[in-house]
């Protein structure tokens, strides 16, 4: 992992440059992406590492430019989400079955926050989680109950904002003094008429979200294996029917079946309806299982980041 990343340039086409530059590296089939990780964490190979790490600077900065309203130097901002997401790339454990870059978003944000909140003076105090995540969502949650004005809170406005965040009345009356100064580098804006939103929320990036492309590709992998793996619960005529009828790009007739296994044709719908309601609870099972195990870790990852 020692090998040199891209960095931003200053001036104000730093960060094109930059981003045009991590776009080069290519986004990680999940096969290539599983061999690379157990590459690393089997023979520490730091050349597997630099491409995981090469192919996931795309989530970083689309994760970094959430936080540019803090007014912090957007480059220092993607370092940071770097430094989180080679932390990420060294305690990943490929075989647990889930792409790292759900594993790895939890150690960018985490990584960012920590420096936001060692960098901006105004909020060098004690970092609790609870303190993290008012100061994080405070200006969310102001502007979800309309408490947009300047000035301190009223009553009732800081009792819901408190109950809301899980922390004390006080911390959020402090936390708002501290927050006044700047509110209007996250200020609320209202776009066009019946838009509204946070000045940062309109930035726009015309490229393709990976974050998107990686969930459609896991999505698509799972279903695929889950299939595969949910037909080992049929015979061999199960799964040949179920095959002919459901999965192929000609299905074949009741009739030609019928005369392939020497049967009637109810007799095969019926083969093929048990075939179907047997792979559907298969997957469902499966699928309980995997959603169940992505939440065990994705709430393990979250606690290791955060120090929860």
């Amino acid at each position: 992992m020692a090998q040199t990343l891209p960095s931003i340039a200053s001036g104000e086409g730093g960060l094109t440059r930059y981003l045009e530059e991590i776009r080069r590296f290519p986004m990680l089939q999940p096969e290539e992406e599983y061999m690379l990780a157990k590459r690393y964490s089997e023979r520490d190979d730091t050349q597997a590492a630099h491409k995981l790490v090469t192919s996931h600077l795309r989530l970083v900065a689309k994760i970094a430019m959430g936080y540019r309203g803090y007014g912090l130097p957007i480059g220092e901002v993607i370092s940071e989400g770097n430094v989180g997401l080679m932390q990420a790339v060294k305690k990943f454990e490929p075989d647990r079955g889930f792409r790292l870059a759900t594993y790895a978003m939890w150690w960018i944000k985490a990584s960012i926050q920590e420096y936001i909140l060692r960098s901006w003076s105004l909020v060098k105090m004690g970092t609790t989680a609870n303190q993290k995540r008012l100061f994080f969502n405070l200006r969310k949650v102001k502007s979800k109950i309309q408490a947009l004005d300047d000035g301190d809170l009223n009553p009732e406005q800081v009792s819901e904002i408190a109950t809301r965040l899980n922390v004390s009345e006080e911390e959020v009356v402090s936390m708002n003094r501290r927050l006044s100064g700047d509110a209007s580098l996250n200020a609320p804006i209202r776009a066009t008429e019946g838009e509204s939103g946070e000045w940062q929320d309109w930035l726009v990036d015309d490229s393709e979200s990976q974050e998107d492309m990686l969930v459609e590709q896991d999505e698509l992998e799972n279903r695929r294996r889950m299939l595969g793996d949910a037909m080992s619960v049929l015979n061999d005529r199960e799964k040949r029917i179920f095959e002919a009828r459901r999965l192929s790009d000609e299905p074949l007739t009741l009739e030609e079946l019928s005369g392939e296994f020497d049967i009637s044709r109810e007799r095969v719908r019926q083969i093929e309806v048990r075939a179907f309601e047997k792979v559907q609870e298969a997957v469902q099972a499966a699928s309980r299982e995997q959603a169940l195990a992505a939440r065990q870790q994705a709430e393990a990852a979250r606690q290791q980041a955060t120090g929860a």
